[in-house]
Parts: structure tokens; sequence; C-alpha cells
């Protein structure tokens, strides 16, 4: 029976979860998009969410809490700085899955996790 047990396994031991959803969410925030797959993309989405949850509280021991999760000090100071400040009047979903179909390897379902508000750099010069 799996009553109270939140989350999804996906194949993994909990160190490699641990680790794998870490990284996840760090690259998140550092590029505010990622594509994998949707399960992975569910489940990063809760954790995520609740790491921009910290940056809106501003708190010292906020941030502390981040740094022990977020592997990179350059990602949580622009977490706290830059993308809390989108989301400054927004009570909770910070990040939208758009679904992009089947991986050709493997078929599995696949997943574009970003963060609300992200406008893609695609490089191109507007002159006026």
């Amino acid at each position: 029976m799996r009553h109270r047990n939140s989350g999804r396994k996906l194949g993994r031991t909990s160190s490699h979860r641990d680790a794998m959803f870490r990284n996840m969410v760090t690259s998140l925030f550092e590029h505010e998009r990622i594509v994998t797959t949707t399960p992975k993309a569910k489940e990063a989405r809760r954790i995520a969410d609740k790491m921009i949850t910290l940056a809106k509280k501003g708190d010292l021991h906020a941030k502390r809490q981040a740094l022990s999760y977020i592997r990179s000090k350059d990602v949580v100071a622009k977490l706290f700085d830059v993308i809390q400040l989108k989301f400054v009047g927004r009570n909770g979903g910070y990040t939208r899955i758009i679904q992009t179909g089947v991986r050709q390897g493997d078929a599995a379902a696949m997943a574009i996790l970003e963060l609300v508000g992200y406008q893609e750099d695609l490089g191109v010069k507007v002159d006026n």
C-alpha cells in the first residue's frame, strides 16, 4: 500500500533521485527553461515552486535553506535577486509544463519546464 507516500521513484535510488532533482532545479533557475521527461518535470516543479516561495520570504534563513538544496551560489543569488522580483504579486503557479511529444529513441513523453514569464532570447536585433 502507498498510503501517505508522495512523489515518484522514477526507477532510481533515493540518492540518485535527490541528486538528479537538485541538478534539475539548479539548471531551471540558471536557464529559466529545461527540457525533460514529463514525470521528471512534474516532480521538479514541486521543488522549484518551494524554492521560489523561499526566495519570496527573502530572509537569511530562507537563503540558507535554498543554498542547502541548490548547487550554485550564483544561481541562489539570481533566485533571490532577479527571479523573486518576477513573482512578487503571484501566489503560486510559478512554473509551466508544456508537453512536446515523445522522444524518438524510447518514446518517453517529453515536456518543457519553464518559469512563467520566460522570454526566449533569439538573438535577433530589431532596428527601429
